[in-house]
């Protein structure tokens, strides 16, 4: 798919935002931008943006550089008039590779992902296996001794107790993670110090399928800040499922009562804000996010950009929507394999069984018509869309036309992303 870049070969820098609240702006096409802009001009007081946000995975998957994600952003900025700060995020790098391809065009928030070295089952290890785990890891991780037996008072009255369990389960889940995200951060400052240029870093720990614990955190966090990485964030696994295209699901009050207690660590030991992935539409956490952390948060979106982008496709092109769908349909199996959704293909019907235009747009994608005050989205159709992004946006036919018809109609994605986001933004300062 042929990407629209400016003639910019280095484009303007970008900033560090600091302890600010904030919210991430992902883009997989390259014109959600002046949207975005238009939903901070009506609802972003307080809160500082990042317009260029995309993973490594996502730029992989969607045939973009770097570069192209970072002159899209600063160029549709531009065009909107945002005169404002943005900064950068560098999503999910993975590799010393990846920071230097993101460094180099201007990324100052770099997110490392050190999932592919965590343990996603010491979660569920009886003392045998746990102990025989550790073995495995114990030349690897000299900080057990160090945390085991103490307790840590939270100004929240939440005791966290650091006993042997505890300790050994944190270093076997996240022991080997750990040192590679030290190893991560290391290469970043060296990076950057060589170009005397700022950054900051956050930490993701959230692809993992059972919530991070406060013992886990609070280990985690410590090891990084004493070892002079600079976390500015961290991104842990929250209770309840936190699914793509959707809203929370789980218990907000449990959830509220768990921020705190995460946030009280974050106070604690940095402070560093507390970051929320997969933050696309779960508009009934944001303001006890908000409240938990007093507004030292981060956001992230990115795949709900795209949705709103195939809906200015379902009310200017509705065969092409109709297309769309099936082909979503047909990937869907597939591609649904590195995300954390529950949707089947018998949660919304075949395209060709729908006659209204209006009713395939909202059971693919729904309509805040639809949504109680207060409330994100919830209908499964919107998983079968968003996980199959990178097959339609690379589909030589398809994505061309999607592009093409978003070209054509820039102002129904601006109001429809400004609409969209301004929801969010509302829903986090209510908070604040």
């Amino acid at each position: 798919m042929t990407q629209r870049t400016t003639d910019q070969a280095n484009p303007p820098a970008c900033v560090t935002l600091g302890l600010e609240p904030s919210f991430g702006f992902g883009d997989r096409i390259g014109l959600a931008t002046p949207g975005h802009v238009e939903a901070m001009q009506r609802s972003g007081a307080g809160i500082q943006p990042i317009f260029p946000q995309q993973s490594i995975r996502e730029m992989a998957r969607t045939g973009r550089t770097p570069l192209q994600v970072m002159n899209d952003a600063l160029g549709g900025m531009r065009a909107a008039g945002w005169n404002g700060r943005t900064g950068a995020d560098a999503d999910h790098l993975k590799t010393t590779a990846d920071v230097d391809v993101t460094a180099a065009v201007g990324f100052t928030f770099f997110t490392i992902d050190p999932s592919d070295s965590v343990d996603a089952h010491a979660d569920d290890y009886d003392e045998a296996t746990l102990r025989t785990r550790f073995a495995a890891v114990a030349d690897e991780v000299d900080w057990v001794q160090s945390y085991q037996g103490k307790s840590v008072g939270l100004a929240t009255g939440t005791v966290v107790q650091l006993n042997e369990e505890a300790c050994l389960r944190a270093a076997v889940k996240y022991g080997r993670a750990l040192n590679h995200a030290l190893r991560i951060a290391e290469h970043i400052a060296t990076v950057h110090d060589q170009a005397g240029r700022d950054y900051e870093i956050e930490l993701s720990v959230d692809e993992t399928e059972q919530p991070t614990t406060l013992a886990e955190h609070y280990i985690v966090a410590d090891q990084c800040l004493k070892r002079g990485m600079k976390l500015v964030s961290l991104a842990p696994r929250f209770i309840g499922d936190l699914e793509k295209g959707v809203d929370y699901k789980g218990d907000v009050a449990a959830l509220e009562h768990s921020l705190h207690d995460h946030a009280a660590i974050a106070t604690l030991l940095g402070p560093y804000k507390l970051s929320l992935h997969s933050g696309s539409d779960k508009l009934s956490m944001y303001a006890a996010l908000a409240r938990a952390t007093r507004g030292r948060f981060h956001v992230k979106t990115a795949g709900t950009s795209y949705l709103e982008a195939l809906r200015v496709v379902a009310r200017h092109d509705v065969p092409l929507f109709r297309r769309l769908v099936e082909f979503a349909r047909g990937r869907y199996e597939t591609d649904r394999a590195t995300y954390h959704v529950s949707a089947t293909l018998r949660s919304a019907p075949p395209a060709a069984e729908v006659t209204e235009p209006a009713d395939l747009e909202r059971l693919y994608l729904e309509s805040w018509a639809d949504v109680p005050a207060g409330a994100g989205f919830t209908h499964p159709g919107r998983q079968i869309l968003h996980c199959t992004f990178g097959s339609t946006l690379t589909d030589p036919v398809l994505g061309q036309a999607v592009r093409a018809t978003l070209e054509r109609h820039p102002d129904t994605y601006t109001e429809v992303l400004a609409d969209h986001f301004s929801r969010h933004l509302d829903a986090l300062r209510l908070g604040m």
